[in-house]
């Protein structure tokens, strides 16, 4: 396997699992705890899920000349310029389970453009600046599990907020086991306190 392939290969690892803990993480909720904001922003769990379809479907759809065969479930321009936040909002219409599928179907989508393509074929992102739109298959690669991982912090810290659950992944939870969260949560208030 060439140094290029392997990369590749690690990169993909790296999506995939980072779609499955994001599909983890939500696990167990109901719908109304999805689509509750958690923050000033708006910041919703259900919300990661379309934003991040929609980030697949440029970066790795448009970017490199393939248009996602459902057009309808496109947030395009035109909704942008009536909602600038409709990539994030998750409408009545859009379930749980639907966005799920959903953005199941886009990264199979995304999977076929990754497997297409080496790691310097170019694109270019519809939406940068002129100038600054080119790019490659593996700079988008990086691009989106850069966006991915960085939500996927956003979530950890939500979820832990509604109802304890944290960790890394289900199968190595990364946290460690017997500890008394309790005394470490006291100690650290304590050493706060001094301040």
């Amino acid at each position: 396997m060439s140094e290029d392939e392997t990369m590749k290969s690690s990169l993909r690892r790296s999506l995939h699992r980072g779609r499955d803990t994001l599909a983890w993480k939500l696990s167990g909720l109901d719908e109304r705890t999805l689509r509750l904001p958690r923050t000033p922003t708006g910041f919703t769990l259900l919300g990661v899920v379309k934003h991040m379809a929609q980030v697949e479907i440029v970066y790795f759809g448009d970017t490199f000349g393939r248009s996602w065969p459902h057009p309808e479930e496109v947030v395009t321009d035109a909704d942008i310029t009536l909602d600038p936040q409709a990539d994030w909002c998750a409408s009545e219409t859009e379930t749980a389970g639907y966005l799920l599928d959903f953005y199941a179907r886009v990264a199979a989508f995304a999977d076929e453009t990754i497997d297409g393509f080496g790691l310097a074929a170019q694109g270019r992102v519809p939406h940068w600046p002129s100038g600054r739109d080119e790019t490659t298959l593996g700079g988008m690669m990086v691009h989106v599990l850069n966006d991915l991982t960085r939500h996927l912090g956003q979530i950890d810290i939500v979820r832990e907020g509604i109802d304890g659950a944290a960790g890394l992944s289900e199968s190595a939870p990364n946290l460690p086991r017997g500890f008394d969260r309790a005394a470490y949560l006291e100690r650290l208030q304590r050493i706060a306190d001094r301040f």
